[in-house]
């Protein structure tokens, strides 16, 4: 099977939508007309991690004997899951569909090992992996659905497609997309708009940070908090503080 690399974005782009973070950048997409780029299910499975990067899709469909047949013997150069981490690159997002099932596990610890020494910026899984007690030391940012002692297709699985677009949490996501991944989860910002979300969220987290500050200090939540409550003094305020 021939399998579609992706053209990657800018750095400078990728690294904006990483500080901008998820929260920010699922509500510049909710005003740019997309409603819900939530990945939901992945979870952080190392706390604290915040990535962004190209998407590498991984499609698994559900088994069916005539099409597939389990044999956990096949040479592994043509063990399609395995393709993914192939193609990727350093700052690489692979970003699995597993169908939220949490039987199989998609990647082991030598997998997600050569991904790491790939360079890749991590993995959001909608389903499990296996290995996890080797898997965690990596420090390699894990966003997952569960974890499992089962291999990929060991129990109702198989991957069939690699670079093809894929529902992962019943979400939209586009070989090339990029990934925002955080504590507060998975968004995925089509490569289409993206530097329109970059660019509308610019000042967002300067003026975050302004408010934040007057509301420890006692500020009144409905003076400071959306910025279209504020009042022409506040944005005087804020304008001072700027170029302080």
């Amino acid at each position: 099977m021939e399998i579609t690399n992706i053209e990657r974005p800018d750095k400078t782009l990728v690294d904006k939508l990483r500080a901008i973070g998820t929260a920010t950048a699922s509500d510049e997409l909710h005003r740019l007309g997309i409603w819900d780029s939530f990945i939901q299910g992945p979870i952080s499975y190392n706390p604290g991690k915040a990535i962004a990067g190209p998407a590498i899709t991984l499609q698994f469909l559900p088994i069916r004997e005539d099409v597939y047949k389990d044999d956990p013997l096949m040479p592994p150069n043509i063990q399609l899951h395995r393709q993914a981490l192939f193609v990727a690159e350093k700052g690489d997002v692979v970003v699995v569909d597993a169908r939220g099932d949490l039987r199989s596990g998609v990647f082991g610890d030598m997998m997600l090992t050569y991904f790491k020494g790939k360079g890749g910026a991590g993995i959001v899984v909608d389903g499990a992996i296996r290995d996890y007690t080797n898997a965690k030391s990596l420090d390699l940012p894990m966003w997952l659905k569960g974890v499992t002692p089962n291999y990929h297709t060991q129990t109702s699985i198989f991957p069939n497609a690699v670079n093809v677009p894929i529902a992962c949490g019943d979400t939209l996501v586009n070989p090339g997309d990029i990934i925002v991944a955080d504590d507060d989860g998975v968004v995925v910002v089509p490569i289409t708009l993206a530097e329109k979300v970059a660019e509308a969220s610019s000042g967002h987290s300067q003026w975050e940070i302004f408010a934040r500050e007057k509301l420890m200090s006692g500020g009144e939540l409905s003076e400071f908090y959306p910025i279209n409550a504020w009042s022409s003094e506040t944005h005087k305020e804020y304008e001072d503080w700027l170029n302080k």
